[in-house]
């Protein structure tokens, strides 16, 4: 394999200018996040403003308003149409507050000051194999967000983005066919509940997880007192029984194997002989190269908990290792790398 280049060798300037690129990818990370604060994608949802009515409407310095917008333009994000009059591109217009499924409560999770203040500290998470945030804070990033009731509830809308953008592909290439009650293990306000049970009309569900997060569920919206039962609990102590399938979405990748096997051996008791378990995680597929949107959240997972994603091969070492075969694995084609890893009992046929 090259090693790229040799010693005494100058490098091409396009490496320079990539490099730099990569150097300053802070730069309109924040810029985008002090947008989306201002709601500067939501003011331009009409049409063309300028920079001074815009700077009135948020309350900014004009003068310094002009040169963000001005470097979000040079992004792509916005065009100035005339002299400091500026429109959303269609790239932009993905940082809106007001369409479906809105990344905005990502940008602000992503992007806030703990959360930054935890990559700070990577170099930490390197060298002891220890998570950032835990060193940058003094405490974990769950217990951490119960402390904290905005950025709970920025966390929470970001599940919820999460979680509408994965249900359509859920339900599109996953068959529920069979299920008649179904338990939601960590399944915050229940959102994929919500939407496999308005898609399954005959379907029983559960919402579990942690008794502050489903107290700010609705049992109405989820589908009322007759289909669904709320109970708050902790996946590290027990889960409710008896029921056909367990869905985890999103809930393994945040815990190293010690701790996915503690939940994984809890659900394997609660479950019956004909029940399945399906993990909803991203997997890396082998050409790393090919999995660089999976491996940023592998990162996020190294930074701000223990957990990690992981390959086909190392979910089906911790469901062996826990008490369940694989008996399939299906991807989602959400352009996210997410797939159905659906496993049984491994005393069942």
């Amino acid at each position: 394999m090259d090693a790229g280049i040799s010693p005494g060798q100058s490098p091409a300037p396009q490496d320079f200018a990539q490099i730099f690129r990569l150097i300053g990818g802070y730069r309109i990370s924040q810029a985008l996040r002090v947008a989306v604060e201002l709601g500067i994608p939501d003011h331009l949802a009409a049409g063309p403003r300028h920079c001074d009515d815009l700077a009135t409407t948020t309350g900014s310095h004009a003068p310094t308003l002009y040169r963000l917008l001005r470097f979000l333009a040079g992004a792509g994000l916005l065009d100035e149409t005339s002299p400091k009059q500026f429109a959303l591109t269609p790239l932009g217009s993905t940082l809106r507050a007001d369409i479906p499924a809105s990344i905005c409560p990502v940008v602000r999770l992503w992007l806030s000051e703990s959360h930054w203040q935890s990559w700070s500290h990577l170099l930490h998470s390197v060298q002891t194999g220890q998570h950032a945030f835990d060193h940058a804070h003094g405490t974990g990033v769950f217990d951490y967000l119960r402390e904290d009731a905005e950025l709970s509830a920025i966390f929470n809308a970001t599940m919820t983005t999460s979680s509408a953008r994965l249900a359509t592909a859920l339900l599109k290439h996953y068959d529920f066919h069979g299920i008649g009650r179904i338990v939601d293990i960590g399944g915050g306000h229940g959102f994929t509940l919500t939407t496999i049970l308005a898609n399954h009309p005959t379907m029983q569900g559960v919402l579990f997880d942690l008794p502050d997060v489903v107290a700010g569920a609705s049992l109405e919206a989820i589908g009322g007192t007759k289909r669904c039962e709320i109970i708050g609990g902790s996946f590290f102590e027990t889960v409710p029984a008896d029921a056909d399938a367990y869905i985890l979405k999103q809930i393994i990748h945040d815990w190293d194997d010690d701790q996915s096997l503690a939940i994984l051996r809890n659900v394997r008791a609660a479950m019956p002989g004909h029940a399945r378990v399906l993990l909803i995680e991203r997997r890396i597929e082998p050409d790393h190269r090919d999995a660089m949107r999976v491996l940023h959240i592998d990162m996020e997972m190294l930074v701000n908990v223990s957990g990690m994603e992981r390959t086909d091969a190392e979910y089906r070492s911790l469901l062996e290792q826990a008490g369940f075969r694989l008996a399939r694995v299906v991807p989602l084609l959400d352009g996210a790398g997410f797939a159905v890893f659906e496993a049984m009992r491994s005393d069942t046929n």
